[in-house]
């Protein structure tokens, strides 16, 4: 990893810390990154597994709980020095995060969650190949099914189990209008402060887009039910890059996402751009099965 690259994202990490108090702004803290709020906000949430936004959030609150269980400030004061609008939106936030009320935080002996800092560790790493091609596509347009993800990884693990096995059966009705049922493609957009939409799609025929929505071919009872969405995807240059080949390649995707961003990235020339990311599941059922790859696609420029 590019030495300037770490100190920077070091940088970034000392500016929110500290002024989880006060203003956090982000592109202030892009800056001190070296890179611009687009792509600063991209890495951390690769990096980190959560936005900027959530991780200001837990920051915040653990800091004030634990001021408010040494007595050290009101309830009032804290809402209003952690950025919160009102003690009401506080008193819900806090209680979501640590189970029990800013008020029931300052009684001897409540029990309190802590989200702890972000903190770098400098290791010997890389030295491994990663295979890679930088392609430049033209827009295209999908067609899934959109769920919104939102929370720290582990919550989004559950949302993504549920998301799957809710839309299971149009998956399969997707694959058939795809024609191409060994492939699969996840699309990560919309980023916000609060998550991303994901998509379960497909790459179906321009002429078959629309379709689902016709009640000559699917029936009136299923116009209207069966939830799927065209997705845009813009044309542009994309790092491509690949997971080895194995039965169940789906959680190698994540690592090698990070890597990319880790190792090749910041001396590449290139740096993300706005726009989707995608994962292309190439789920072979036959007996190719031991052949199963993931590919990964994160929107680039050059610099």
């Amino acid at each position: 990893m590019h030495m300037d690259w770490i100190t920077g994202i070091g940088r970034s990490i000392a500016y929110i810390e500290d002024n989880l108090a006060g203003e956090i702004d982000p592109a202030e803290a892009a800056a001190r990154s070296y890179a611009s709020p687009s792509h600063f906000a991209r890495i951390f949430s690769i990096l980190s597994g959560m936005t900027l936004a959530e991780y200001v959030r837990m920051r915040r609150l653990t800091v004030a709980g634990a001021e408010l269980a040494k007595g050290e400030i009101r309830v009032i004061d804290a809402a209003l020095k952690y950025g919160y609008d009102s003690p009401d939106s506080f008193a819900k936030a806090f209680r979501a995060f640590h189970g029990i009320s800013p008020s029931e935080a300052r009684r001897s002996g409540a029990k309190l969650k802590s989200f702890s800092r972000l903190s770098l560790k400098l290791t010997l790493e890389g030295g491994t190949i990663m295979n890679y091609r930088i392609e430049e596509t033209k827009p295209v347009r999908l067609l899934g099914f959109r769920r919104r993800f939102t929370g720290l990884p582990s919550e989004r693990m559950e949302q993504e189990k549920a998301f799957f096995c809710e839309t299971r059966l149009g998956q399969f009705l997707l694959a058939g209008m795809a024609k191409d049922a060994d492939t699969q493609v996840g699309v990560m957009t919309n980023f916000g402060d609060d998550g991303y939409d994901y998509y379960i799609a497909g790459a179906v025929p321009e002429d078959l887009i629309g379709v689902h929505r016709n009640p000559e071919y699917v029936g009136e009872e299923l116009s209207d039910k069966l939830g799927l969405e065209p997705v845009e995807i813009p044309g542009g240059l994309w790092l491509v890059c690949e997971t080895e080949r194995c039965q169940y390649p789906v959680t190698k995707h994540i690592p090698l996402r990070q890597e990319a961003v880790t190792n090749w990235l910041p001396d590449s020339g290139y740096e993300l751009r706005e726009g989707p990311e995608l994962m292309i599941a190439h789920w072979y059922c036959d007996n190719r099965y031991m052949e199963r790859y993931c590919e990964i696609r994160l929107p680039i420029r050059k610099i």
